[in-house]
């Protein structure tokens, strides 16, 4: 049995719609109204944010509140590092998806010589750089920062150099880079990406797995081809942005997109996942409930994580 420990990051710097801070929450009030006491259950950890940069302008137009987003990758990564090498599980509740970069890395601080594979359940393959992105949300970036990628062939833009230095430090943050090769990690239910994103995804081989797939052949066989493909890592991570799922029931999120995961299918899949001994940790992000209707994504999101942690208590 495993000791799980939440740590929560009401974080949204690093998107580009409002809201997604007020994510946590929301899923904590579908817990409470589906009369689980699971949010009592565990030890948790609340991360101080940088929000208040919301307010601020924006200094750095390819790489928006990077300065924010370095700060958040300090501490997560410092929490989550102290958790694993406390032989804690950590499940980590967070606004948006660029602290997964911050996420991955305390994982590699914790355990060095690792070979981390990532599954990263999510419509986009936040594969873009300052140099390439189309908004300069840093959620469109955390597995760049993972897999230490600037895509200079790419390139489309020339951040100035405060900006440069600082994604630098993203990549390179515990002085571990990269933190997990590119043919390490596998998109799951990936449907909208730009071709500076492909070109990346070509050069490496990086494995994509589509949501026809997941239909065709099921979360268990799928699950079984994902746990063969990483046969040679040590460890697992896995990170469900929930704009995985389809755009008929993700309307709770900043960028939603149609051809996704039916709930049932992202639960089968994340709690197959998890009885794997070597998963070490698991994120929800962008839950977003301004853009909801009834708190339906957060419920999504609470029954998912309910049935995942469930699986691993039983492990």
């Amino acid at each position: 049995m495993k000791n799980i420990k939440l740590i929560e990051v009401p974080s949204e710097i690093g998107a580009g719609t409002r809201g997604a801070s007020l994510g946590i929450e929301a899923i904590k009030i579908a817990a409470l109204d589906f009369m689980s006491n699971f949010f009592i259950h565990f030890p948790s950890e609340k991360i101080p944010t940088e929000n208040k940069l919301l307010y601020e302008a924006i200094e750095s137009p390819y790489a928006k509140r990077i300065k924010g987003i370095v700060s958040m990758y300090d501490k997560v990564s410092k929490a989550v590092s102290d958790s694993i090498k406390n032989n804690f599980f950590p499940v980590i509740l967070s606004g948006d998806h660029s602290i997964a970069g911050a996420t991955i890395a305390g994982i590699k601080m914790a355990k060095p010589k690792s070979k981390l594979g990532v599954i990263w359940i999510d419509a986009h393959a936040d594969l873009h750089t300052p140099f390439t992105t189309p908004s300069g949300n840093l959620h469109g970036m955390s597995v760049a920062t993972a897999i230490n990628e600037d895509n200079s062939e790419s390139a489309v833009h020339e951040p100035d150099a405060e900006t440069v230095k600082q994604w630098n430090y993203l990549k390179t943050i515990g002085k571990i880079a990269p933190k997990v090769l590119p043919e390490d990690v596998v998109y799951i239910s990936l449907r909208d990406y730009e071709k500076e994103e492909k070109n990346l995804i070509d050069k490496y081989g990086m494995k994509v797995i589509t949501t026809k797939e997941v239909r065709s052949k099921g979360p268990e066989n799928i699950v079984r081809a994902v746990t063969r493909y990483f046969s040679d890592c040590s460890d697992i991570y896995i990170s469900l942005d929930v704009d995985s799922l389809d755009s008929s029931i993700s309307k709770g999120t900043g960028t939603p997109v149609s051809n996704g995961l039916k709930e049932r299918e992202a639960e089968d899949l994340i709690s197959k996942f998890m009885q794997n001994r070597k998963v070490c940790c698991f994120e929800i992000t962008e839950v977003n409930p301004t853009l909801d209707k009834e708190n339906l994504m957060a419920e999504i999101a609470f029954n998912i994580l309910q049935r995942s942690v469930n699986v691993l208590l039983m492990s």
